[in-house]
């Protein structure tokens, strides 16, 4: 990896007028607009260089710059951990904000693009932002040698200063002139993680005082002079065309400016939120349903039942199932579905734009920063270097942020273009519900065979859903022979060790958009294993823990994760009556995840979760505190999907639309979660979406425990466990 490129700094920092700004290893044309702690940050202009995270001004304030999308998963604090660390940076000076879109900020792993996801914010920025803060660093300790014409390796960094042995101190400020002179080192030597007094210490967040006190600007708080507000009547049909429009109206309703047609629906412009939701009610539209409206859940899944019964585009072929299921002691069979679910993100979608005509200023808050200015310079008919966006926080984003068609930001520049005024475009609760791009709907059928000795010698495991990749940039990259990598991942990759593995996919195509969800594929195949593994662990009349460590003897970091668990939780202690327990281990993300779940179930068939034990192994740990409320914030998503999430679809219209009806886990239903994190040498891994998919297996596994009744579908359905 290249460290930062050296420009001829004092010709262009002079000639620039920054010479008095101070060391800027971050050049970038467009101003950054401050958020939260950068308001105090002054934003400078110039051309970008890779590596461009960090800025040092006179008055020792050091600025760093983030390339990664803060949606309360916490790398507004993790990654300038890194960059801290390296640099010797006092922690209590940083300000922060967020990186424009720029080759410099493109992700690691993804080649050119700038994005956030698939829980890879520190994996991919552990060495480069490190090496920022090192070649900094090496700089200032140059520059205060140059000074005192010593040898640089007599000084040290500490706490924005560079100090020499003989009691000589220089600030970080007081250098940065001198430093911005300097070559950048080809070189440099990183820590040793022995050495490290800020990477995996608990760190409290920078971003939480003004979360708390309502400094923080989100998506919905952006406000730009003479903006306008847009709502959007979009189809109630997927793939549904306006037939007919009658406005007089909306347009008669104090407030509003215009109404216009754009290729998602109907747009409504006022003045503000409220007239925009008001016109847009007054609407009388006659909409073309077209082929969607005779879609429904029911005759989906009737077409999935009908598909799990052939083969399909195998994914992993291991030995020979057919004659390991021939020879066999025992054979079990069970079928497993799981819903479409939406994201249901706390803060709905928006985004401003304010289209000019020969620039573009967008705020939103997005995970796909490269995608979404690429389309909006499309529609407005801009060049990408003339469309910047502003990444806003993110009032939870769960993969819908992170849109592949840049749906929201497509359609609000869409209505910018029209209208040739600043505008933000607003989705209400009943948009984002209503809206499309879920989860994708899956059907599993399982086939398991066991020998004399309760042993899995064959398994058979056909997985029936969309392709949430299928028409999607990444189509060429994770699509291979017809099977997508995301619909069956944590089943194609089963760590147990059985000798015949047989997994295999359907790809159906229906007019109901979808997309990655918390967890992606995981969110399914690691409910359907786990389950069912535990099915098997029952039939070979076996401990399920012991059940398990015995397939996993030759992966050391399930078992580590999952005998702690057990161990934590109290595995094969008494509970108290009406209570049981249930286990499951799953590895997403490159991290390995065990989970106890504690519950009961009531003679109504309710089930309450009482207890979690949660173990984690995600290789070095940067930030101990967000690793624990990733688990727990995890948890909460998982429950909140598996107790009660789901999205159904009737004539071709989605039946929910909000809170009542597809409700979330309250704080009163909520467990109590411990969370213990296994010590590891290994390179940093996954944390913000790995603690998903174990829950849903775990509890499944404990309502056996407790009913002997095993739960197949999800949401939990109380009819399915009701006493009597």
């Amino acid at each position: 990896m290249s460290p930062i490129l050296n420009l001829s700094r004092r010709e262009f920092l002079r000639a620039s007028g920054l010479a008095g700004g101070g060391l800027i290893l971050g050049f970038y044309f467009a101003p950054v607009g401050s958020r939260g702690r950068a308001g105090a940050a002054q934003a400078h202009a110039g051309p970008f260089v890779p590596n461009a995270f960090i800025r040092i001004s006179p008055d020792d304030t050091v600025t760093l710059i983030i390339n990664k999308s803060e949606m309360g998963q916490g790398v507004y604090t993790s990654l300038p951990m890194l960059i801290a660390e390296e640099l010797e940076c006092d922690w209590n000076k940083i300000h922060l904000e967020p990186a424009p879109v720029a080759p410099a900020y493109n992700h690691t792993e993804w080649g050119a693009m700038q994005g956030t996801g698939g829980s890879s914010s520190v994996r991919s920025e552990w060495e480069r932002l490190r090496l920022a803060g090192a070649s900094a660093r090496e700089m200032l300790i140059a520059a205060a040698a140059a000074t005192w014409r010593v040898d640089p390796g007599s000084c040290r960094a500490q706490k924005s200063k560079v100090i020499h042995p003989d009691g000589k101190t220089l600030t970080f400020g007081e250098l940065a002139l001198k430093a911005a002179d300097l070559p950048v080192p080809k070189k440099v030597t990183l820590k040793d993680p022995a050495k490290f007094k800020l990477i995996g210490r608990s760190t409290k967040r920078l971003d939480t005082p003004e979360k708390t006190d309502g400094k923080a600007l989100f998506g919905l708080d952006a406000q730009v002079p003479g903006m306008l507000v847009a709502l959007i009547a979009r189809p109630p049909v997927f793939g549904g065309k306006v037939k007919s429009l009658d406005a007089e109206k909306t347009r008669a309703f104090p407030g509003v400016r215009e109404v216009f047609q754009i290729p998602s629906g109907v747009a409504v412009v006022a003045d503000s939120f409220w007239p925009a939701k008001k016109g847009r009610d007054l609407l009388q539209i006659v909409w073309d349903d077209g082929e969607g409206a005779s879609l429904s859940t029911a005759s989906m899944r009737k077409e999935y039942e009908r598909l799990a019964d052939t083969p399909g585009m195998v994914s992993r072929r291991d030995g020979d199932t057919a004659k390991a299921f021939r020879g066999a002691a025992q054979k079990f069979s069970a079928e497993y579905e799981v819903p479409y679910l939406a994201h249901a993100m706390m803060e709905p979608l928006n985004c401003l734009v304010d289209f000019r005509q020969d620039s573009c200023e967008i705020r939103t808050g997005t995970q796909f920063q490269t995608a979404d200015r690429d389309a909006a310079a499309r529609i407005l008919g801009l060049k990408k270097n003339q469309v910047n966006i502003r990444t806003m926080l993110l009032g939870g984003g769960f993969g819908r942020r992170a849109n592949p068609q840049s749906d929201f930001v497509s359609e609000a520049a869409s209505v910018a273009k029209v209208l040739g005024k600043p505008v933000k475009v607003i989705w209400t609760r009943e948009d984002d519900i209503k809206g499309g791009y879920y989860r994708p709907m899956w059907l599993d059928k399982i086939t398991a065979a066991l020998d004399a000795k309760g042993n899995p010698v064959a398994w058979q495991h056909t997985i029936v859903g969309q392709s949430i990749l299928a028409g999607s940039p990444f189509e060429g990259m994770m699509v291979k022979n017809g099977v997508d990598a995301t619909s069956v991942e944590g089943a194609a990759d089963i760590p147990y060790d059985i000798p015949n593995i047989l997994v295999d996919l359907h790809s159906p195509k229906n007019s109901v958009p979808v997309q990655w969800w918390r967890s992606v594929g995981h969110s399914h195949t690691a409910f359907v294993v786990e389950s069912f593994i535990d099915e098997l662990a029952h039939a070979a009349k076996a401990d399920p823990c012991d059940y398990r460590l015995r397939l996993l003897a030759k992966n050391p970091r399930h078992k580590a994760v999952l005998t702690l668990a057990a161990e934590k939780a109290g595995w094969g202690t008494r509970l108290p009556s009406g209570r049981g327990r249930g286990i499951a281990v799953h590895e997403a993300f490159g991290s390995f995840i065990a989970q106890v779940a504690e519950v009961s179930v009531s003679k109504e068939g309710s089930v309450r979760v009482h207890r979690v034990v949660c173990t984690v192994d995600c290789g070095r740990v940067v930030n101990p505190d967000t690793v624990a409320a990733q688990m727990e914030g995890a948890i909460v998503f998982g429950l909140s999907a598996a107790l009660y999430g789901a999205i159904t679809l009737t004539d071709g219209r989605v039946d929910q639309s909000n809170f009542h009806n597809y409700q979330m886990l309250r704080m009163s239903g909520m467990p109590v979660v411990e969370v213990f994190i296994v010590p590891s040498t290994e390179g940093p891994e996954g944390v913000g979406e790995p603690g998903v998919p174990p829950i849903a297996p775990a509890v499944a596994n404990a309502v056996f425990a407790v009913t002997g009744k095993r739960l197949r579908s999800l949401p939990i359905r109380a009819d399915a466990l009701k006493q009597g």
